[in-house]
């Protein structure tokens, strides 16, 4: 009978945790350990993994401060035969690069080598693009940048949020673990090298990033609200002095040329209708705004 494959589990965020519940169904795969954080001001997806670790009687290492050798040292008196690194926003050092004999595998939801970097999931909605990826690859101390193990391209619909897409790609990659894992245990993986010449790279997102402008379209407005839907921290604007928040949006008809960016055309049960840039409209469907609109208003 094939040994199962041992594998150690680094991570701190939501798509972790699910990744984490495929692993531990798997008969042909033994965890023996995770990685996690306990605390965690940097995702707004943060999960902490020790609870259901420790429910399944998996050793736990919270890594509290980034002290990667003591990291690596705890990693390496587990025995396993590879590392999953999935949703950790630090890059990995050499020793724990080496904790493992098979190395360490990584994750990034796009398709590389296009698209290494950050907020990929955000950046995909934000920017309108019609498909994404779901990449596991073997991790280097560089971004994004190693052989790559398992990858499927990701129509992204044309109603989807940062909510419904991150779902879509925990159920892809589900399914990519589950073979890959085999294919590691079996030996039958075969590491596709990237192509530097063909990579790209997404900056890091700021709070500006999140900013709506009225002088955009709606079109551009619609997919920024996409982007930063739950469980990521909404799109926003200023109105008097205070923060909106906006997490759903409808775009409407096109308006008259001679309105204002900005200007509230109406507001019917709480939801108002906004002109935006180049004449186009917008329904902010949901928000948090504290105050009702009337039409005249401008934000």
């Amino acid at each position: 009978m094939t040994a199962p494959l041992k594998v150690v589990l680094i991570g701190c965020v939501r798509f972790s945790r699910s990744m984490f519940d495929v692993l531990a169904a798997l008969d042909h795969v033994e965890l023996r350990g995770v990685v996690t954080r306990s605390e965690n001001t940097i995702n707004a997806d943060h999960a902490d993994l020790s609870s259901a670790a420790r429910a399944a009687n998996i050793p736990v290492f919270d890594a509290k401060s980034q002290d990667q050798g003591a990291m690596a040292h705890w990693i390496a008196d587990r025995t396993a035969d590879v590392i999953f690194c999935l949703g950790w926003s630090y890059l990995l050092k050499q020793p724990v690069l080496e904790a493992a004999p098979r190395g360490v595998i990584g994750y990034h939801p796009a398709l590389l080598p296009r698209n290494r970097g950050r907020h990929p999931i955000i950046w995909a909605l934000a920017l309108g693009l019609k498909e994404t990826g779901s990449t596991f690859f073997q991790m280097d101390t560089r971004a994004d940048s190693g052989p790559i193990l398992s990858q499927q391209r990701v129509a992204i619909a044309d109603d989807a949020d940062a909510a419904s897409l991150y779902a879509t790609l925990e159920t892809v990659a589900g399914g990519q673990i589950r073979a890959l894992t085999l294919g590691l245990r079996d030996n039958m993986v075969a590491p596709i090298p990237q192509k530097e010449t063909e990579a790209t790279h997404w900056r890091k997102r700021g709070k500006s990033d999140g900013r709506i402008d009225w002088r955009m379209d709606a079109t551009a407005i619609h997919h920024l609200v996409r982007a930063l839907a739950p469980p990521y921290p909404r799109a926003h604007f200023e109105f008097r002095g205070v923060d909106v928040h906006v997490w759903k949006s409808r775009i409407g008809g096109q308006g008259a040329r001679d309105v204002e960016p900005g200007f509230v055309l109406g507001s019917a049960g709480g939801v108002p209708h906004v002109q935006c840039g180049g004449g186009t409209t917008i329904y902010l469907e949901a928000h948090d705004l504290t105050v009702n609109l009337s039409a005249g208003d401008y934000l």
